[in-house]
């Protein structure tokens, strides 16, 4: 096992366009990390880079602190499951998974014992002498990671490795990897899209955007407290509401309301209120709106309310507690998850 250290990593291809742009980033030993962002951000970017693919411009990528920026790709000591898991449609399961070691020249006797010990750990045993094609979406997933496993790497790297599934066996293979990862032990960043994924599986998320980290915490610290208006807009299954306000003595007026101020700012401060509709209530006071849409997400509905200027402010209420279209309600932040972001996008405080 190691850890991977990155410092000052820029990636630029020859057209000038920077995917990714002077990183610092420590993943420590038997961390379970997640890359995050939209399309686009670099964080494929950066996993092939870790992993060899690429080659980085400048900065260093260091893994179990050995300098591997310019080491090939096999001799680095990592692993990596690809988005679109990249078996061999040709050999069997037992041959997918024992590929690296016949590349090794192993001894046949040690590829198969390897392979089958992999797949007892996974689930397929029964499934040793099927082809990639005779196998489902989830058997497939789990093939491609017995084969990243059987390597015995330092680093495990997976890129998307959850998107090809369905809804139903996402959440079943999302449970099954964290297990996996805490059994081995092992050293591992993986990059997606999907923030609730990231929240589920990682101990820390790096949020990137435009080739940056935007913010580096753990899922708690990223979901409550994102570090900027970018980050508390991507994160969270429904949207944060990110409303103007202004500084007005000790609180800040917005959307007609006079709510707690977070951060001692000067009278007149122009500021954005950010609250996810999960930390807001119906209350006797606060903000103001009627009710125009309400959605059942299952054990709670969001409701949109049409506040004073149009602006539409969403909270959660719990199942059988929905009002109805056109009621008029009070919206009032739970005590300690109001954010305050200044004009810049950068958090000011919190109350």
């Amino acid at each position: 096992m190691a850890g991977v250290e990155i410092g000052g990593l820029s990636t630029v291809y020859p057209n000038g366009v920077r995917a990714v742009d002077g990183l610092d980033l420590g993943v420590v030993d038997g961390e379970l990390f997640a890359l995050l962002g939209p399309s686009g951000c670099g964080k494929t970017t950066l996993l092939r880079t870790i992993a060899g693919l690429e080659q980085a411009t400048d900065g260093k990528v260091l893994i179990g602190g050995r300098d591997v920026t310019r080491e090939q790709p096999g001799s680095r000591g990592v692993a990596m499951v690809f988005q679109d898991y990249a078996l061999f449609p040709h050999m069997t399961v037992a041959e997918n998974i024992a590929y690296p070691l016949r590349v090794r020249r192993a001894p046949k006797a040690r590829q198969r014992e390897v392979a089958e010990r992999t797949a007892a750990g996974l689930s397929l045993s029964g499934l040793l002498d099927r082809r990639p094609g005779q196998l489902s979406g989830g058997q497939q997933q789990r093939t491609a990671l017995a084969r990243a496993v059987a390597v015995e790497a330092d680093v495990l790297l997976l890129d998307e490795p959850l998107s090809n599934l369905d809804a139903r066996l996402r959440l079943e293979a999302r449970t099954f990897l964290k297990r996996l990862q805490r059994e081995l032990a092992l050293t591992t960043v993986f990059v997606t899209h999907d923030q609730a994924e990231a929240l589920a599986l990682a101990d820390r998320i790096a949020v990137m955007e435009s080739g940056r980290i935007r913010q580096l915490g753990t899922p708690r610290e990223v979901f409550q407290r994102p570090a900027d208006t970018f980050v508390a807009n991507f994160i969270g299954s429904t949207p944060m509401n990110l409303l103007d306000g202004v500084v007005r003595g000790d609180g800040v007026e917005c959307v007609g309301a006079l709510l707690p101020l977070p951060a001692d700012l000067a009278d007149g401060t122009p500021v954005v209120v950010g609250v996810r509709p999960e930390y807001l209530t119906v209350a006797a006071e606060g903000i103001a709106g009627r009710v125009s849409i309400v959605e059942n997400l299952g054990v709670t509905s969001l409701v949109t309310l049409e506040c004073a200027g149009g602006t539409l402010v969403g909270l959660t209420v719990p199942e059988q507690e929905e009002p109805a279209v056109g009621d008029a309600l009070h919206a009032c932040p739970a005590p300690g998850r109001l954010l305050c972001y200044g004009e810049d996008g950068l958090l000011l405080g919190a109350v």
